[in-house]
């Protein structure tokens, strides 16, 4: 089993345990309790729907009985988990993909494939370096880890692992997203950043509104006189295209080039990798 303990970390039989992790300082003081899939996401072992699984399978101890699906913990409950359950997160993958125009991040909608029918062995990359070898089991549970309109190309993120989808798109993440955004102001042959208010540029960092909530201070600047660079830390339905519409730019084309400290890079539109092993979000 692999253990959460809250306090003094006690030495779990070798033939049972395969890690140890700590309360944060103060939680074992709080009074509440939470349910077991979300503790557990909270702490980092899994996301929510994977902790489900786990419990279902047995995989999960609490306080050293078995744990029961929905079962209320407190902050300061000892959460063990099963080697099984370490040896199939190992074998979970995440994918990085230069999605083209005219694919949809998630289900198909509307006649338009999903990104992840191009994750195909002849689509790999071929300067891809990682060992991992192709199996169409990794093609079970693959998700979109946040949306790129199907108008629009560059960094897709799919993954296996609920730890990853929860760091990019979890309600408390913090991960910026960086687009090069192609514009038009006006007549066709204007210099649009000659030609663009000052102030309605103002008004993309901060202050514009979607669906009547504030939006978040963004960065916004000039990288040519027709392509702005935004970084965003949260991504609301064709979020760039609406913002720029507000104050009169029409965005021509858009491409995300990072996520986090995940760069595009020069992988190829249309085909993908595995992300390595020393490269993290």
């Amino acid at each position: 089993m692999s253990e959460h303990t809250p306090s003094k970390p006690s030495n779990p039989p070798a033939s049972s345990a395969v890690r140890i992790r700590a309360t944060p300082a103060g939680a074992a003081d709080a009074p509440s309790t939470v349910r077991l899939n979300k503790r557990m996401a909270e702490l980092g072992l899994c996301s929510r729907r994977e902790a489900d699984d786990w419990i279902a399978r047995g995989w999960v101890r609490v306080n050293g009985a078995p744990a029961v699906m929905g079962q209320p913990v407190a902050a300061d409950a000892r959460i063990e988990v099963a080697r099984e359950a370490e040896q199939q997160q190992r074998q979970q993958v995440t994918i990085l993909i230069n999605k083209p125009v005219g694919y949809v991040s998630g289900q198909a909608e509307d006649g338009h494939e999903p990104a992840v029918v191009l994750v195909q062995p002849e689509n790999r990359w071929r300067e891809c370096n990682s060992r991992m070898r192709w199996g169409f089991e990794q093609l079970r549970g693959l998700a979109p880890a946040g949306r790129l309109d199907i108008d629009s190309i560059g960094l897709l993120v799919l993954t296996q692992d609920g730890r990853v989808a929860r760091q990019l798109i979890g309600e408390d993440s913090e991960m910026e997203k960086e687009y090069l955004v192609r514009v038009s102001y006006g007549p066709e042959s204007v210099n649009v950043q000659a030609a663009f208010p000052p102030d309605r540029l103002a008004l993309l960092r901060h202050g514009l509104s979607l669906d009547g909530q504030a939006l978040r201070r963004a960065r916004v600047d000039w990288q040519n006189p027709e392509q702005l660079r935004f970084v965003l830390k949260e991504g609301k339905k064709r979020q760039i295209r609406r913002m720029c519409e507000q104050v009169g730019l029409f965005v021509t084309g858009l491409k995300r080039v990072r996520i986090g400290r995940v760069n595009l890079g020069h992988l190829p539109i249309g085909q993908w990798r595995y992300l390595a092993p020393h490269e993290q979000f």
